[in-house]
């Protein structure tokens, strides 16, 4: 059985290392297949509007007891009203009967006769709404102008919070890619895109945002410790910066699933088509989406844009250098402190010989066996000569004897 929190913990000391970074074509290639999915979806199927942006009439027929064949019988009844073009006929509540259909301003009472008929309720309890195609066209527009003015605020917020714009662009390209995929899987399947619907994919940018600074963070941190000991490459320290905060990632994405679920649960099978299942419906997708994109794209992508500067640069070829002698002398300080395991063989470098007077076998390999000795001669991180005395470095000298 595997130990999450073991796991967790060893992803974090780095003990454990999922290579995010150093796969990054395999991540891209995922993402192009997807994302090249959600463009044939959009094209060759469209997007489903809700009758909010494309306007038309709506009925609402209440206390409906029996809903067998109701779509036929929607359909025969605003044909019955002379209503032309599609209908669109769900059931929500359980015992309602939602019927869309083009704008029909002179026959809504012919209509809601017809359909009070067809399903034996009161005309009473057949609700009308109207809706205009410019009021439609006004909802479209804004909800555009929104995510245009959403995503230059991010921009600029990511642009100044870590002062580089290569930061700002990664988690831009981010976040367009979930609102691509998103919006693509609504294609494929054919869910309605409602008023409700946009606000949730305003809603799953800024989460997926959250996720990405809280990466980003992690990022900026390890690289800057990267850059001032030039022990790790800045490709190394940004992908043990994603893995520390992997385990933190998938449970905040879990947790904030599993309420969103259930509501989605009982919107299908209870409540039926509204607002409630349409902002679930977005959330739930674009929050997968998104807890992706921060862990698989958004790092990787920082990585590759500043892979070309010559501060990179200069770090990742001295760490090529020097790096194998650093790893040596830090496993050696390691085993002679006591945090890494005793039972592990350290290779030291040839100018770290007998490093903290632990002692070597014919491999050049730290014998675990001498780490008494070590902590002895001179404590651990301390370098002292391989054949050092153990003990006190000062003893007090005896005195000479007196000549008779």
């Amino acid at each position: 059985m595997i130990n999450f929190a073991q796991f967790g913990n060893d992803l974090y000391t780095g003990r454990r290392s999922i290579p995010f970074v150093q796969r990054r074509k395999l991540w891209y290639s995922v993402s192009a297949v997807m994302i090249g999915l959600a463009l044939a979806g959009v094209l060759l199927n469209g997007l489903n509007f809700g009758i909010e942006f494309r306007g038309g009439s709506e009925f609402r027929v209440l206390g409906v007891t029996n809903t067998q064949d109701y779509e036929a019988r929607a359909e025969g009844a605003v044909s019955e009203a002379s209503i032309p073009g599609s209908v669109t006929t769900t059931i929500v509540g359980g015992n309602t009967v939602r019927v869309q259909t083009e704008a029909a301003q002179a026959q809504t009472e012919a209509a809601r006769t017809a359909l009070a008929e067809t399903f034996d309720v009161d005309p009473a309890s057949v609700s009308s709404t109207l809706i205009g195609p410019s009021w439609g066209a006004s909802v479209s527009e804004q909800a555009i102008q929104g995510l245009v003015v959403f995503l230059i605020l991010v921009t600029i917020v990511l642009a100044l919070y870590f002062r580089t714009w290569k930061m700002a662009l990664a988690g831009l390209t981010a976040l367009l890619h979930d609102l691509v995929i998103t919006v693509g899987i609504y294609s494929l399947f054919g869910f309605e895109i409602t008023p409700s619907s946009m606000i949730g994919f305003l809603t799953i940018l800024g989460y997926s945002l959250y996720d990405t600074v809280v990466v980003f963070d992690k990022v900026r941190e390890n690289t800057a410790e990267a850059f001032r000991t030039k022990r790790m490459t800045y490709a190394d320290a940004a992908n043990l910066a994603v893995n520390q905060t992997l385990v933190r990632s998938i449970n905040t994405t879990v947790v904030a699933l599993l309420p969103i679920a259930a509501i989605l649960f009982v919107g299908f099978t209870m409540l039926g088509p509204g607002t409630l299942l349409d902002l679930s419906l977005a959330l739930f997708i674009g929050i997968g989406v998104g807890a992706y994109s921060s862990i698989f794209i958004a790092t990787p992508m920082l990585v590759q844009l500043r892979s070309k500067e010559p501060a990179v640069v200069d770090l990742d070829r001295y760490v090529a250098r020097h790096g194998a002698k650093q790893a040596a002398r830090d496993a050696a300080r390691g085993v002679a402190s006591g945090e890494a395991p005793a039972d592990v063989p350290v290779p030291v470098g040839a100018d770290w010989a007998g490093a903290n007077g632990v002692g070597e076998d014919s491999t050049g390999a730290l014998r675990p066996t001498d780490l008494g000795t070590a902590a002895a001669a001179g404590g651990p991180g301390r370098p002292v000569h391989k054949y050092a005395q153990a003990g006190p470095r000062n003893q007090p000298k005896r005195a000479p004897k007196s000549k008779r």
